[in-house]
Formats: structure tokens, C-alpha cells, sequence
């Protein structure tokens, strides 16, 4: 018998939230810094450019995120040194980095706001050279994106840092490119794959969004507003990767908006997403009960889009594995909602980490390889631009091996627990039959309901 999806009754376990926060240790930090430099080899400088929305690169080798201010670190591949650059503020914040000690701080005034004293930096040049970058210099700058030949005949001296720091490089030497492939890339970038304590790192932020996203679709009623709904999220202040979304009515069919004090009607489409440094929770649907409640010219929502999805988010994560190709969770998707009407033109799934999305080995014809440790977003988007709207199931997994479980099992149990849990009811419960590998970490663990209003309906595969 063929299996597919059915709406039914199910209890959703309270698999609880964390009791503390996971922290990755400074000896992690200083690992990766000598992965870059054995990595970059053909540099004899890698500088790291980071502001408060682009400090994934940063924050993944230092343990410091700039706040208000920008900041640069930059990394002598040929000696064990490295500088890091910071504004005003920034400089006092130091004190917060893991490896403080491993850095020679850089006050540079002009990454700090309009208006603060700029009178204690050394001129931007000065500095570079004072890190050893002269004539002979093979540089290469990350930033949060690499090019490829598609975009430019140019692309490697395509660079998404700022003009005046460019050019001061370029007028000390002129071999400046890209390197945030180093980082970046989607199969053999340093942060493509993680370490044990990362991913509980991401276990503690995924168990965050998904709770709040939970507490959100299970209180939400017509008569709140947006803001009012949003308030059971219950953040705790954890670093956010995105700004908040939830929104009601027409705004949902743009996806992106922040609550207002919107009034939530009956009836009405509805989509909410949170995000968190390592993790992102998504879902939508209708604000009704059933699907007897659906208006006439989409009386069929359910066989015609949200249990097509449904299968496919499944294919999805029956296929993923160690050694699995990109091109075959693409295709496990889009044999199922493929057809134009489920609008799924962008990757179905990517990689995440302290930024939101860092790249994607998911893609059409892809030969990527899933390897383990890698963090993965079920994140397939039908934008079907109708009044079918759309579903969404967007939740975080990692695939681990035996020694990277068997390090999350020993180091932190609780967090374990909640995964095994979490695997228990996918596959007892929603007929999800997950490989060993897989580990989830959402407290809604692929739970979809497409009748907000009745949440305890979800979908699960039979036959």
C-alpha cells in the first residue's frame, strides 16, 4: 500500500526546555583558528570582516560578535597570530570574547557610530601594516558571501567589505580576493560542518524557537492582536539571527513581517518564525478549526497542497543520511511538489548556524555530499502566490555519526534526551522512518497542523 499523509488526533509530548546554556569551550575556537590556517596556505593573511548583522564569520572563529560597532580580525596563516579590530564599545566588550587572551586588540575608532571620539586610532594603513601585510601579501577578506563565475568573469575580486577597508589593502598589495569560501562554502567551508559542542550549542536554540513557536500556534485566538500572540514566544534573551515574524491577513502572503496590533480574525492565513543564533522555527496555515471551514475556491487545501507538503517534507527526511547527495533531497521534494502551482523555486533545505542560512548543498542535479556534523534546515517553501497560500514545517536537524552521538550522549544528557524523544514520536507516532543518524532538534519535531486553530490535528504518514 502506498503511504501517505493523514490528518488525525495526536498528543503532542512536552519533550521540556533546556535547563542550561551550552557553551563552546575557547579550546574549540582555538581549533578552528588553526583549521583556517591549514586551510590557507596560499595566504599569508586571512582578514574576517563582521558587523551586527554579518558576524557569523567572526563570532565562528573568535567567540566575539560586534554589537553596535564593526569589527575585523585578521588572521597571520604563517604564524601564530592574530589582531582583532574594534570600535569604541566594542573594545569593552572584549572582555566577553573566549579567547581574549589569543587576540591582540586593535582600537580603530571609525568602526565605532557618528559622532564618538576618533581620536586614538592609528591611521587604517598603519595598522595593516603592522600585522606584517606588505607588498608580497596574498590577502584574502571573508565577509558573509563568496561569488562564482555566473555572477562575474570577476568574481573572486568581488568582495563584500567595506570600500576604504578594500582599499587601503589594495594599495598596500594586489593580490586581495575572496576567501569567505573558506568558511562558507557549502560542503568543504569550516563552518559546512560542526563540532559535537556546536551542535548542542544549536540542540539549546532550536529547543528555544521551536517551544516559542509551539506556545505561539497552540494559545493563538481571533481576537489578539499580532503583538498579544506573539507574547507567549516567551524569549529569553538569547541572541536573535533574524527579526521576530508573525503575521495575519494579507501581510501573511509576504511572509516576512513583524507582529503589529493587528487584530487575528477567523478565517484568516497565518505564518510565524523565529530565530535564534543556531536555529530557526517556522510554521503556517489557516486560522480555522477544519477543513470544512475553508472557503469554496479552496475547499480542496488539504489533498491539493498541505498533504502533498507533508509527504514531501518526509521524503526529505527518510532520505537524508550520511553520504547522501544534495540532488537527492532535491529530487525527493520535487517529485512530490515539483508541478509549478507548490512554488518551490529556492533550495528545499540549507545549512544553518549562527547566521540563518549559511549555504545550501541542496540543489537541483546537486553531487554534495551530506557529511556528519552538519546542521540542516527542513526549510521548503511553497509560494504558490494563489489563494491556496501556502504550509510550512521549517525545523533544524543535524546528522551525526556513532562517535559525534556518542559525545552528545556523554557530554550532554539532557539535551540527548530531548532528541531521542523527539525521534520517538516521529517515528511512532508520525510514521517517520528517520535513519539512526538523524537527530532532530525541535520541540515540535515535524508536528504540522494546518488548521491553527486546532492544533492538536496534525498530519502523519499512513499506510
Amino acid at each position: 500500500m502506498v503511504r501517505h499523509a493523514e490528518l488525525v488526533e495526536l498528543i503532542l509530548p512536552d519533550f521540556g526546555c533546556p535547563s542550561f546554556e551550552p557553551k563552546i569551550p575557547a579550546e574549540v575556537y582555538l581549533d578552528r583558528l588553526e583549521r583556517l590556517r591549514k586551510k590557507s596556505k596560499s595566504y599569508t593573511h586571512i582578514l574576517v570582516y563582521g558587523d551586527r548583522e554579518h558576524s557569523a564569520n567572526i563570532q565562528y572563529l573568535s567567540g566575539y560578535d560586534p554589537r553596535f560597532e564593526e569589527a575585523l580580525l585578521i588572521v597571520d596563516i604563517h604564524e601564530d597570530q592574530q589582531w582583532i579590530m574594534v570600535g569604541n564599545e566594542g573594545n569593552g566588550y572584549l572582555e566577553a570574547c573566549p579567547i581574549k587572551e589569543q587576540l591582540t586588540p586593535v582600537l580603530y575608532q571609525p568602526f565605532s557610530l557618528l559622532a564618538q571620539p576618533r581620536d586614538r586610532s592609528r591611521p587604517l594603513k598603519q595598522i595593516l601594516q603592522d600585522t606584517g601585510i606588505t607588498a608580497n601579501s596574498v590577502i584574502g577578506v571573508a565577509g558573509w558571501k563568496y561569488y562564482t563565475p555566473q555572477e562575474s568573469p570577476d568574481s573572486h575580486h568581488w568582495i563584500e567589505a567595506p570600500s576604504y577597508l578594500v582599499d587601503n589593502l589594495r594599495a598596500l598589495t594586489s593580490d586581495v580576493t575572496n576567501a569567505t569560501h573558506l568558511l562558507m562554502h557549502q560542503t568543504d567551508g569550516l563552518r559546512a560542518v560542526n563540532e559535537p559542542e556546536q551542535l548542542a550549542v544549536m540542540e539549546y536554540a532550536s529547543a528555544l524557537t521551536s517551544q516559542a513557536v509551539r506556545d505561539i500556534i497552540f494559545n493563538v485566538k481571533p481576537g489578539m492582536t499580532e503583538h498579544q500572540a506573539f507574547q507567549y514566544a516567551r524569549l529569553n534573551g538569547y541572541p536573535q539571527s533574524v527579526h521576530p515574524m508573525l503575521s495575519t491577513g494579507e501581510r501573511a502572503w509576504i511572509g516576512l513581517p513583524s507582529p503589529t496590533d493587528k487584530k487575528i480574525q477567523r478565517g484568516e492565513a497565518f505564518t510565524t518564525a523565529i530565530g535564534l543564533q543556531g536555529a530557526l522555527t517556522c510554521r503556517a496555515g489557516w486560522l480555522l478549526e477544519n477543513e470544512t471551514q475553508l472557503p469554496k475556491k479552496i475547499h480542496d487545501y488539504v489533498e491539493k497542497l498541505a498533504a502533498p507538503y507533508f509527504e514531501a517534507a518526509v521524503a526529505w527526511l527518510e532520505t537524508l543520511s550520511i553520504g547522501v547527495t544534495g540532488g537527492e533531497l532535491y529530487k525527493a521534494v520535487h517529485d512530490r511538489i515539483g508541478d509549478p502551482f507548490y512554488g518551490v523555486t529556492l533550495n528545499p533545505g540549507h545549512l544553518i548556524g549562527m547566521d540563518e542560512w549559511i549555504n545550501s548543498p541542496i540543489y537541483n542535479g546537486s553531487q554534495d555530499r551530506i557529511k556528519p556534523g552538519m546542521a540542516l534546515q527542513t526549510d521548503i517553501i511553497p509560494a504558490t502566490g494563489t489563494l491556496y497560500f501556502t504550509i510550512n514545517i521549517e525545523d533544524g536537524v543535524a546528522v551525526a555519526d556513532q562517535h559525534i552521538r556518542n559525545t552528545l550522549m556523554e557530554k550532554y544528557p539532557e539535551a540527548w534526551k530531548r532528541i531521542t524523544e523527539r525521534r520517538d514520536y516521529m517515528t511512532e507516532q508520525l510514521g517517520i522512518r528517520l535513519q539512526p543518524e538523524v537527530l532532530p532538534f525541535s520541540n515540535l519535531a515535524s508536528h504540522l497542523p494546518p488548521f491553527i486553530l486546532n492544533p492538536g490535528r496534525a498530519f502523519k504518514m499512513t499506510g
